[in-house]
C-alpha cells in the first residue's frame, strides 16, 4: 500500500467501531486493537464523510483484523442459559364453595340422631305409664274438640270451652294423633306421653346450654333423670294424662332455649314474643310462667347496665327488646283470642285472678309442699313403709338437687347468665302465684304449677352437674338413677286402666241407648270411649231442676230438633250432690222414668220421650 493509501486508511481504522454507519458517538477513548487506543469523538463531533464506494470498516486491499477472546486454560464452562421471562397473567379460577348449614353438619346430625333415639325410648316408656291412669272427661273434651277441628271446624264455632283453650298447643297435637288413630280414649294417653317426652327433652336441652362433650351429657342426663319417673299415685294423673297446664311449659322452655343460644340480634326478641304469644293463646298460665319473668328479668338487666354500670342507654337495647317482647306477647294473645271470637270461634271462661285470704295461706303452703313432693315423685306419705315408700324417699334426691340449684342461682343471680335468671325467676313466680292464689284446693290442683318440675330439673342439671363431677359424686348419682329406673319399671308393669265409664259405655251400646244426658264426668268420656257411637251430654243441677251445662259443650247438642235424648245417667255416691244431678232433680224436671237400671256404680233412668224438649236453658 502506498503512502497515500495509508493516510486515507489510518483515520478509517482509528474511527471504525462497528459495521454500522454512525455519525455521532459518546465517550472519549476505549481499548483498541493491539494495545492502541481507539479514538471516540465527543458528543456533537461529526465524522467526515467517506468517499463514494468505500464502506465503513472495509478498505480495498487492507484486511480487517479479527478480535478473539483470550483462551484460558482449563475445561470449558458453559454458563446456564437464563430463563426466559414471561409475564404471569392471572387466570380466573372458578371455585365452588358449598357452605353446609350448621344443622346438617355430621356432628349435629349425629347428636340429633341420639336425641331422637332417646326421645323414642322415653315415649315408649311414658306411654305405658300413662295407660295406667284412667281417662276422664277433661282429656275426652279436648279429644272431641280436636276431632271437630279435623272435620271442618278449625275455629271451633259454637264451642264453649273451659278457662283454658289449649287451642295452639295440645289441640293440634290431639288432631294429629286422631288423624292416625281415629277417635278413642287412647288418644289421650298417646298425647300425654308425647307431651311429657317433649318437656323432658326441652328441659335437658336447657340444662345442657352450650356445653359439649362430657359436660353436656352430664347436664342433660341429670335434668332428664330427675324427670324420669313420675309417681303412679297422682303423679301420672297430673303430668301424663289430660292437658292440665303441663304442656304449656313447652313454649316457655323453647323461649328460654332460644334466648340462651341465639346471639344478640334484632330478631331474637320478636321471636321470643311469638313463642310466648303462641303459648298464651292456649293457656293463660303462660302469663305467670313466661311473660312476667321475661319482663322482670329484661327490666332488671337493663337497669343494671344503664344505672349501676353507667353505660350508654343504647347498650341495653336487647334488654329493652325483651321487655317489649313480653308486652307484645300479652297483647298479641289477647288480640288473637278477640279475633277468633269475632269470627264466630270458640269462647273461653275468664280465668280467676283473685288473691287468697290471709287465713288460707297456711293451707296453701301445705298443699304447695305436698305438691312439690308429688311432682318430683317423692310423695311418700299415705304409704306403708316398704318397697314403694323407699323408692319415693329416694326421689327426695331430685327435689333436693332442684332446691340446691335454686339457692345457688339466687346467690349468684347478678353474675348468672340470662337463661339461669329466667329459669329461676319463672320457678319462683309460679310457686308464689299458687301460694297467694285461690287455686290451691286439693292435691290434684298441683297442676297449676307443674312447670316447676322441668324448670327445677333444668337448673339442677345446668348448675350442679359440674360440681357433682368435681366432687366425684357421679357414682352416687348413678345409684339414685337406678332407683328411679326401678320406680319407673314398677309403674310401667302395672296393668292399663280402662277409661272412666267404660263399663257404662259397653252396657249402653248393648241396650241401643245412643243419646242421653249425664253429669260432666260421665258425658264426654263415654262419647270418646265409644268413638262417638254413644253420646252423653253434660247437665247440671240448679236448685230443684236440671239445666244444660256450658263447660266444654256446644249449644246445638241440646237442640230437640236435632237430637233425641231418652236416658240420663246419675253418678255414684252423689245423691243431691252439687252441681251434678240427683234423682230428685231429675224427677222434678222430667217426671217419673219408664225404667231404672243399675249398671255397676251408675244409675240409668230411661224415658219414653225426648228429654231435650223439657230441658231448661243454662
Amino acid at each position: 500500500m502506498d503512502r497515500l493509501s495509508r493516510r486515507v486508511a489510518a483515520p478509517v481504522l482509528r474511527t471504525t467501531i462497528s459495521p454500522l454507519s454512525v455519525t455521532r458517538f459518546t465517550g472519549l477513548t476505549s481499548p483498541g486493537i493491539g494495545g492502541r487506543a481507539l479514538f471516540v469523538p465527543r458528543r456533537g463531533v461529526t465524522l467526515p464523510r467517506l468517499p463514494e464506494g468505500l464502506r465503513p470498516g472495509r478498505v480495498p486491499g487492507v484486511p480487517v483484523p479479527r478480535v478473539r477472546p483470550p483462551r484460558t486454560p482449563g475445561p470449558r464452562v458453559r454458563l446456564p442459559r437464563p430463563p426466559r421471562w414471561r409475564p404471569r397473567v392471572p387466570r380466573p379460577r372458578l371455585r365452588l364453595r358449598l357452605r353446609v348449614p350448621g344443622v346438617l353438619r355430621p356432628g349435629n346430625l349425629a347428636a340429633g340422631a341420639v336425641w331422637t333415639v332417646v326421645a323414642a325410648g322415653l315415649f315408649t316408656v311414658y306411654l305405658q305409664a300413662s295407660r295406667t291412669a284412667p281417662v276422664n272427661s277433661d282429656g275426652a273434651s279436648n279429644a272431641l274438640q280436636a276431632w271437630a277441628m279435623l272435620h271442618g271446624n278449625p275455629l271451633l264455632r259454637g264451642w264453649q270451652l273451659s278457662d283454658v283453650s289449649f287451642y295452639t298447643t295440645e289441640l293440634p297435637q290431639y288432631a294429629l294423633v286422631e288423624l292416625v288413630r281415629g277417635l278413642g280414649s287412647d288418644v289421650v294417653h298417646v298425647a300425654g306421653a308425647m307431651t311429657y317426652t317433649v318437656v323432658a327433652v326441652l328441659a335437658g336441652l336447657l340444662a345442657k346450654g352450650r356445653a359439649t362433650g362430657r359436660a353436656g351429657v352430664l347436664r342433660a342426663g341429670l335434668a332428664m333423670g330427675i324427670m324420669a319417673a313420675p309417681q303412679q299415685a297422682g303423679g301420672v294423673y297430673v303430668l301424663m294424662l289430660s292437658p292440665d297446664h303441663f304442656g304449656s311449659a313447652v313454649p316457655v322452655l323453647a323461649t328460654w332455649i332460644l334466648l340462651d343460644r341465639a346471639p344478640r340480634r334484632w330478631w331474637v326478641p320478636p321471636a321470643a314474643a311469638v313463642l310466648l304469644a303462641w303459648g298464651l293463646v292456649a293457656d293463660p298460665i303462660v302469663l305467670i310462667s313466661g311473660v312476667a319473668p321475661l319482663a322482670a328479668i329484661g327490666a332488671a338487666r337493663g337497669y343494671r347496665i344503664v344505672v349501676q354500670q353507667d353505660r350508654p342507654l343504647r347498650s341495653a337495647w336487647f334488654e329493652a327488646g325483651l321487655v317489649l317482647a313480653a308486652a307484645a306477647a300479652a297483647e298479641g294473645a289477647r288480640l288473637a283470642l278477640h279475633l277468633i271470637s269475632v269470627a264466630g270461634g270458640f269462647v273461653v271462661w275468664p280465668a280467676g285472678n283473685q288473691l287468697a285470704d290471709f287465713s288460707q295461706l297456711g293451707k296453701n303452703l301445705v298443699l304447695t309442699l305436698q305438691g312439690l313432693l308429688l311432682l318430683f315423685g317423692a310423695n311418700f306419705f299415705s304409704h306403708n313403709l316398704g318397697y314403694v315408700a323407699v323408692l319415693a324417699i329416694v326421689h327426695l334426691a331430685g327435689l333436693g338437687l332442684a332446691v340446691w340449684a335454686t339457692a345457688a342461682a339466687l346467690r349468684r343471680f347478678g353474675r348468672s347468665d340470662l337463661a339461669v335468671q329466667l329459669t329461676v325467676c319463672a320457678l319462683l313466680v309460679s310457686l308464689a302465684a299458687y301460694v297467694l292464689g285461690r287455686n290451691a284446693l286439693d292435691l290434684h290442683s298441683t297442676r297449676e304449677f307443674t312447670a316447676v318440675l322441668p324448670l327445677g330439673a333444668a337448673l339442677a342439671g345446668r348448675l350442679l352437674a359440674g360440681r357433682l363431677a368435681a366432687a366425684r359424686l357421679i357414682p352416687a348419682v348413678a345409684i339414685v338413677l337406678t332407683a328411679y329406673l326401678l320406680s319407673m319399671g314398677r309403674v310401667t308393669a302395672m296393668p292399663p286402666g280402662p277409661a272412666q265409664g267404660s263399663q257404662l259405655a259397653a252396657w249402653l251400646t248393648r241396650e241401643h241407648l245412643y243419646y242421653g244426658l249425664g253429669g260432666y264426668w260421665q258425658s264426654n268420656v263415654v262419647t270418646v270411649d265409644t268413638g262417638g257411637q254413644v253420646r252423653i251430654r253434660a247437665v247440671l243441677s240448679a236448685g230443684p231442676v236440671v239445666i244444660r251445662d256450658s263447660w266444654e259443650t256446644r249449644p246445638d247438642w241440646y237442640s230437640p230438633a236435632l237430637h233425641q235424648a231418652n236416658f240420663i245417667v246419675l253418678a255414684p255416691g252423689r245423691p243431691g250432690g252439687e252441681p251434678f244431678p240427683s234423682v230428685t232433680n231429675v224427677q222434678a224436671t222430667f217426671g217419673q222414668p219408664a225404667r231404672i237400671c243399675v249398671v255397676g256404680p251408675y244409675t240409668v233412668l230411661i224415658y219414653a220421650k225426648n228429654l231435650l224438649a223439657q230441658l231448661p236453658p243454662s
